[in-house]
């Protein structure tokens, strides 16, 4: 779509004053979808050569925010941990064409803030966080968990960039399980459940995206048991913090949480044991 409110396209490797109607572009998957009568200019990240991926010493793993879901789905196939199978199939969730799998990107999923987007998923599950840099140099560093703050917010300040997300290597190491449900086969993700059990000291984190206006990340010092894991989601959801669109009543949602998350307790249960 056009942006015929658009006037300039600026290189973001050239800093300049951050201006009302000024908006980050990445891929621009989402920018270009609908309109933005909103916005003036364009801050283009896209030649900023940030590595799309990188292992650090301590072996956590650095996804830049300019990562398209064809480099991280191209990086995890020669990933040698044991959340690797956790990427693909959260790339996946995207039921993209491969026009949005080469352009849509990793900090523009998480920018959007969408219930249903799957690097939210993807990044939360396994404990991430945001590496943030405002307009005057500040950085900052939160919780994907903590960034996410409602069904499209977000804590991000007036030109705050997202730079990054760090996935610890304590939790890329850890055995995950996957789960989502949509009202049709090629629907958007309506439930998404991930669990992941440390092999270190057996305890386990569910989290719920999708389902509810932000993630919830549920942690267990041993695999719970079904009353308990129950329990614990009701206590952690309020009832105004099931989504609701119509890709899914909040009530449906809740239900299919329960459903899927006992799924992951048993299977990743049985695997402590």
């Amino acid at each position: 779509m056009d942006l015929n409110t658009v006037v300039e396209i600026r290189d973001a490797r050239h800093p300049a004053p951050w201006r009302p109607g000024d908006a980050w572009l990445g891929g621009g998957t989402y920018l270009f979808s609908e309109p933005q009568p909103h916005l003036r200019r364009l801050v283009d990240l896209s030649r900023m050569g940030w590595p799309p991926v990188r292992r650090h010493a301590d072996g956590s793993l650095e996804i830049a925010a300019t990562c398209t879901i064809a480099e991280l789905s191209a990086f995890a196939r020669g990933l040698a941990a044991g959340a690797a199978p956790l990427f693909e199939q959260c790339c996946r969730a995207f039921l993209a064409s491969f026009k949005i799998w080469n352009m849509a990107t990793v900090g523009g999923n998480l920018g959007n803030g969408l219930p249903a987007g799957p690097m939210i998923s993807l990044t939360a599950g396994l404990d991430g966080e945001c590496l943030l840099i405002a307009q005057d140099g500040v950085r900052r560093r939160v919780r994907v968990v903590d960034f996410i703050t409602g069904a499209g917010r977000k804590a991000l300040t007036e030109g705050e960039l997202i730079r990054s997300v760090t996935l610890p290597a304590r939790a890329l190491n850890c055995r995950t399980a996957y789960r989502q449900a949509s009202l049709y086969g090629l629907g958007r993700s309506g439930v998404l459940i991930i669990g992941a059990l440390d092999p270190l000291d057996g305890s386990l984190a569910i989290t719920i995206t999708a389902a509810t206006v932000r993630p919830f990340r549920l942690w267990f010092p041993l695999p719970p048991t079904a009353g308990a894991l129950r329990s614990a989601i009701e206590a952690a959801v309020a009832d105004d913090e099931w989504f609701d669109d119509i890709h899914g009543l909040p009530e449906w949602r809740r239900h299919m949480t329960f459903h899927h998350a006992e799924q992951i307790r048993r299977e990743l249960g049985e695997a402590a044991r």
